[in-house]
């Protein structure tokens, strides 16, 4: 139950957090912006590493197995810049609909490979059947 809020959290913040960073590119520059929401990111997560306690410290990461997976910070700056880009471009609902659509169907191939560590699970037809529903949804969505 705690996984369907959080998501549910997750999926509301990402929205208004895609309009505000494009709010903040209109009147600077997208870097700019995307400087800005990455560096106020990291002083939350400081802020947040210090208050909840201090269970690891940061030599932890140097002993990290697989170190592609420090890359997430790298991916996290091109993340922003390509939300600004496309809620400007389509706005917020159509930009959000083919970023969660592209973000199921990226994640589905990672668990159908194995990718990256997860867990690899059989091919389950219903889910293509689901991916194209979204699909067919977006469609909808967009038909005028």
């Amino acid at each position: 139950m705690w996984g369907f809020l959080i998501a549910i959290i997750s999926g509301i913040l990402m929205s208004v957090q895609g309009i505000f960073n494009t709010g903040v590119t209109k009147e600077t520059s997208i870097w700019v912006s995307s400087s800005f929401v990455q560096f106020t990111a990291l002083i939350v997560c400081l802020i947040a590493w210090f208050v909840t306690g201090r269970e690891s410290n940061f030599q932890a990461l140097f002993h990290i197995d697989h170190k592609y997976m420090l890359l997430g910070g790298a991916i996290g700056a091109f993340i922003t810049f390509t939300v600004i880009k496309s809620v400007g471009s389509l706005g917020p609902a159509k930009a959000a609909m083919l970023i969660v659509v592209a973000q199921l169907i990226m994640s589905y191939i990672i668990e159908l490979m194995g990718l990256f560590e997860v867990e690899k699970v059989p091919f389950q037809f219903r889910k293509l059947i689901g991916i194209a529903l979204c699909i067919a949804g977006i469609i909808t969505f967009k038909w005028e």
